[in-house]
């Protein structure tokens, strides 16, 4: 029991402390922190999201006369954008499910592969009748 509870109390401190050659110091900035480094990264993406913001201000500005700004298309833009990600994701699962049960029964391929086709027929279906709203709300 003594011997089961040493080693998990060294795999914990193993890690936790960093790791140095022997009869070294360690050599990271903040001594106790060995990931450091990490935050110059992170003070650099905050400064980056920041920048972004200031500079899409002008989005955000009114337009002149005071008309009402028509959504449809933005919102169709970004309907368009979901469901072609999605579809990308589900077409992906599809081909993969099929693989797998192609290679799992050789025998059923060609009822496995109709399957896959009508399948990813309807989902990329999808993807088109996004397409063709998009069109619409531009045109209208």
């Amino acid at each position: 029991m003594e011997q089961s509870r040493t080693n998990i109390n060294g795999f914990i401190r193993s890690e936790r402390e960093p790791i140095v050659p022997q009869g070294r110091q360690g050599t990271t900035s903040s001594g106790t922190f060995p990931y450091k480094e990490n935050s110059h990264m992170t003070r650099k993406m905050i400064f980056l999201a920041v920048a972004f913001l200031l500079l899409a201000s002008p989005i955000f500005a009114q337009t002149p006369g005071g008309g009402t700004t028509d959504l449809r298309l933005p919102f169709a833009y970004l309907a368009m954008g979901i469901a072609s990600g999605l579809c990308g994701l589900g077409q992906g699962k599809a081909v993969a499910s099929a693989a797998e049960a192609m290679a799992r029964n050789p025998g059923a391929q060609a009822g496995i592969r109709f399957a896959l086709i009508l399948g990813l027929v309807l989902i990329e279906s999808l993807a088109l009748y996004t397409l063709v709203i998009t069109y619409v709300a531009r045109a209208a």
